[in-house]
């Protein structure tokens, strides 16, 4: 099994999609997806990008079979951070140490950065990657939780007020 690991690039977008729709099938939530490669290459690679992507490949055939995408955030309280939106491999390729690769390579760059803090989130019945992060030495938060609208939410509550 012999693969890189490199910063992506606007030629990696239709392989990121595709990790994208594997990894929602795999969250059980293949609808929630309404991102577009239009989109992913504009946010990532246009005019103003939003978001980095390190990208594992496949020598032989150069397919992505892994990713790690992340963004600069803000904290009051913490300042500069990195947010960790998706750690993925492509199911056929676990178990080779890809996924290590690439938090090992998104921790240099938030080193190299100066970052105060990482963030991401996990499911809580998605044990292999609990245990991979509790390998990583990471702090679980217990006591926060998730606030998110969606796009009709947002329009919905933003009808209502006066």
């Amino acid at each position: 099994m012999s693969f890189i690991i490199r910063h992506g690039d606007e030629k990696d977008v239709p392989g990121i999609m595709k990790l994208v729709r594997e990894l929602a099938l795999f969250e059980r939530a293949p609808e929630a997806v309404v991102n577009t490669e239009k989109m992913l290459r504009e946010d990532g690679f246009g005019k103003h990008p939003i978001y980095k992507v390190i990208i594992a490949e496949a020598v032989n055939t150069n397919e992505v079979i892994g990713m790690a995408l992340y963004y600069t955030a803000y904290s009051t309280w913490k300042g500069r951070m990195l947010f960790l939106d998706d750690l993925v491999v492509t199911e056929s390729y676990r178990r080779y140490g890809i996924g290590r690769k690439l938090i090992n390579e998104f921790l240099r760059d938030a080193k190299e950065q100066g970052v105060n803090q990482i963030r991401w989130q996990v499911l809580d019945w998605n044990t292999p990657a609990i245990e991979f992060y509790k390998s990583l030495g990471v702090e679980f938060d217990a006591e926060w939780i998730t606030c998110k609208m969606n796009k009709d939410q947002i329009s919905t509550y933003l009808d209502g007020v006066k």
